[in-house]
């Protein structure tokens, strides 16, 4: 998007200059809003459940950013031929008891006629302008705290290509659909230093994006959870397109120190999520703390992964 005057404001506080999760706009001195939009094709066959993967995931930015969702829009693209009014409802009600269960609205949308099934929302969230969590302002010696499994690229894939088993099904719809609500709350009670989501850019390409002059961050590989199954779906070579773009983009800023690591262990660290959980940078004296209280919420699959070191290199080490 070179060569483009785009409009600004000083009120422009995060914008798409950045690799920010959302934009957000100063509405008063106490006030500024958070917007996001996201959609996705279906990545598992039952429509309701979809509809609430999706609006997890078009949800999830607003929570990386520590702030409070308020309204939303839906966003529909369905293909009339193969999509049912049945269908269609069930999507809807799918998102819809996302959007409650994170204490917003939904105050309309917009559908047109696609040739591929699409859905997904567009989210306007609230918070105090300096109160703003961003994703690149980790500090040295900070823990690093990833609160969602990795695999959902490889086994949403899997489900397309109807190899997947029941039980990693079963996993990945379970944390796709689960909203970083609660996980954002406690992070922002604990004044973490920096936070994002886990999404499409696999978790080496969101670390790339908290990676900063003088700062490493170190992972250790075995502290990392990854859904058991994708292990098994991942030597069957089932990666999402995005997940073998990321390995091949953001692996110039890995090095890997940990022995006998294959290139399918490694590229699960690349996988493309889908609503994935959130990576949070918090300072070391208050990481156990926040893992137990994230814990005591019923996030026990949460994990402390890495630190974020000093260092003349910016890079990402794996041991």
């Amino acid at each position: 998007m070179k060569d483009i005057n785009w409009p600004t404001s000083s009120d422009m506080l995060v914008s798409f200059d950045t690799n920010e999760d959302a934009g957000v706009y100063r509405i008063s001195q106490e006030k500024a809003i958070v917007q996001t939009i996201d959609f996705i094709t279906p990545v598992v066959n039952d429509p309701y459940i979809y509809g609430q993967i999706a609006a997890a995931n078009s949800l999830s930015d607003i929570f990386a950013m520590g702030a409070k969702a308020l309204t939303v829009l839906n966003l529909v693209a369905y293909d009339n031929c193969n999509i049912t009014k049945e269908m269609l409802n069930q999507i809807l009600r799918g998102g819809l008891s996302k959007v409650a269960e994170a204490d917003a609205v939904i105050l309309g949308g917009h559908t047109i006629e696609d040739v591929e099934m699409k859905f997904g929302m567009a989210v306007t969230g609230i918070i105090h302008p300096d109160k703003i969590i961003r994703n690149n302002t980790a500090e040295p010696d900070d823990s690093l705290i990833l609160t969602k499994p990795l695999g959902m690229g490889v086994i949403t894939t899997s489900i397309k290509a109807d190899l997947a088993p029941q039980s990693a099904i079963d996993k990945a719809i379970f944390h796709m659909s689960y909203l970083n609500k609660t996980a954002s709350e406690i992070a922002v009670e604990n004044q973490v230093h920096a936070m994002t989501d886990v999404t499409g850019f696999g978790l080496l390409g969101h670390c790339s994006e908290m990676l900063k002059e003088n700062i490493e961050i170190e992972l250790e590989y075995d502290s990392i959870p990854i859904i058991e199954e994708a292990f098994e779906l991942a030597e069957m070579g089932l990666f999402p397109a995005g997940s073998i773009n990321n390995r091949k983009y953001y692996s110039q800023n890995v090095e890997v120190q940990k022995e006998g690591l294959d290139l399918d262990q490694q590229t699960l660290l690349y996988d493309a999520q889908t609503s994935g959980g959130l990576l949070i940078a918090v300072s070391k004296a208050k990481a156990d703390r926040l893992i137990e209280q994230l814990h005591h919420a019923g996030l026990d699959w949460s994990r402390i992964i890495g630190k974020v070191k000093s260092s003349e290199k910016s890079r990402i080490v794996i041991k």
